[in-house]
């Protein structure tokens, strides 16, 4: 694995320079017969191939470039529980049926990841201490003390901190409280993804890297999947998990169509002394901050503090955003004055205009869940599990956690997205945001 300071383009950074190495895959070299064709290599395609295989299903993945290319191997690695919406307002999105389904589902979501993990030895640095939600200023105490008082009325494990707990666990005086959510924790992501990946295989699933699809073509009882060197797959299921990475020139471009690209940045420190990481999040929770321009930190198993923003390190954003994360992350940890990053990486997240995701029907026997507008490792897994059953036949589309729904292209995506790159600039050119 290559160290991201050597990689211009600050694809993977840490996480691929300190993830076990990925399972061997090839390109697709032949033409194959299965029952399902996956595209895509991140959590939810190979969570699909992973159940499906554990049922019999005969699989293959195909996927464009390596496994977790995609936002499954940049996030931050945070494990949390439900979406960014409030827990009450999923029925008045959903409808009573699809609503309390998808907010029970999402809320035992962390418990199958770190059950997956624990299953199969995968090695990805998992803790699972809970999330800490930070809150800035009076508004951000209320929104966390309103989604405390939600999600409890479910009976999740969550406790509202005050000001002095919140110093106590994070390190900072710099939140008036914190929302800790004991069903989540952290993992190192990328890592993640190679263990999937490994365990699919044992169960007998195929996963080609560097085979994009080219076309699909509907041969009445199954479906014939070409890459671009020209060798097919025919299955009879296609599972398109393609998500925030879909190619916009591509056979589901209309998916990415749907979604605005919000860019998000990951900086990891060199690895801490010893006294500088008892100072900060002593019992190794994640965290993440109430503002719209948001911040979030952990720690990786090694001991390097990764902190992340919204913004895109390309251009003259890569200086702005690392001057901003010098300067934040110093207002925070004012012990950590002077340590710069080592290293640095980006990736973009699939934004809906609810921030809920979606499920689609493609086409015949092609289905896809997408837009998880930031929270990919949970969610991602149960879907992956979820379409996994409906392709097996033990549930039906009317008992999936979301409804059937047409793909709704967004207008000025492109202006969007522009506007949250620079948004994002302006933010942090600013200055660090706590005082």
């Amino acid at each position: 694995m290559k160290n991201d300071t050597q990689a211009p383009t600050h694809t993977h950074g840490l996480w691929e320079a300190s993830a076990p190495q990925a399972p061997s895959t090839t390109a697709l070299s032949q033409d194959l017969v299965v029952d399902v064709a996956i595209v895509g290599a991140g959590f939810t395609g190979l969570s699909s191939a992973l159940h499906l295989a554990q049922g019999g299903a005969s699989v293959a993945v195909l996927e464009a470039e390596e496994m977790g290319f995609g936002g499954s191997g940049r996030n931050v690695g945070l494990v949390n529980a439900g979406m960014w919406v409030m827990p009450s307002e999923l029925p008045g999105a959903l409808g009573p049926v699809h609503g309390t389904r998808l907010l029970n589902l999402l809320g035992d979501a962390p418990t199958l990841v770190f059950d997956l993990i624990q299953r199969h030895g995968i090695e990805c640095e998992a803790v699972r201490k809970g999330t800490l939600h930070c809150a800035v200023g009076a508004s951000g105490l209320r929104d966390i003390a309103e989604r405390c008082r939600q999600w409890k009325t479910h009976g999740a494990p969550v406790q509202l901190l005050g000001a002095a707990d919140t110093r106590a666990k994070v390190g900072t005086s710099a939140y008036t409280g914190a929302l800790l959510d004991l069903r989540a924790g952290t993992i190192q992501p990328l890592a993640y993804v190679h263990g999937l990946a490994t365990a699919a295989l044992k169960a007998g699933a195929k996963v080609y890297s560097n085979s994009p699809v080219s076309t699909v073509t509907d041969q009445g009882t199954s479906w014939l999947v070409r890459t671009a060197a020209g060798h097919t797959v025919q299955a009879k299921w296609i599972i398109v998990a393609t998500n925030a990475y879909t190619g916009p020139q591509g056979v589901w471009s209309v998916l990415r169509s749907e979604l605005v690209h919000l860019p998000y940045f990951n900086m990891a420190t060199p690895v801490l002394s010893k006294a500088l990481q008892a100072s900060i999040l002593p019992e190794r929770q994640g965290a993440w901050d109430t503002p719209d321009v948001l911040s979030s930190f952990r720690f990786d198993q090694a001991g390097r503090l990764v902190f992340g923003s919204v913004g895109a390190l390309r251009g003259v954003g890569e200086t702005i955003h690392r001057n901003w994360g010098r300067r934040a992350l110093a207002k925070l940890f004012p012990q950590l004055k002077g340590i710069d990053f080592e290293h640095t990486w980006y990736g973009s997240i699939g934004m809906t205009p609810n921030a809920l995701p979606r499920f689609h029907r493609l086409a015949r026997n092609t289905v896809s869940f997408s837009g998880y507008n930031g929270r990919g490792i949970a969610p991602g897994t149960t879907f992956g599990r979820e379409l996994a059953r409906l392709v097996m036949g033990e549930i039906g589309e009317a008992d999936l956690p979301l409804p059937v729904s047409e793909v709704a292209p967004i207008s000025l995506g492109g202006v969007r997205e522009a506007y949250y790159e620079i948004g994002a600039q302006v933010a942090h050119f600013a200055g660090a945001r706590f005082g």
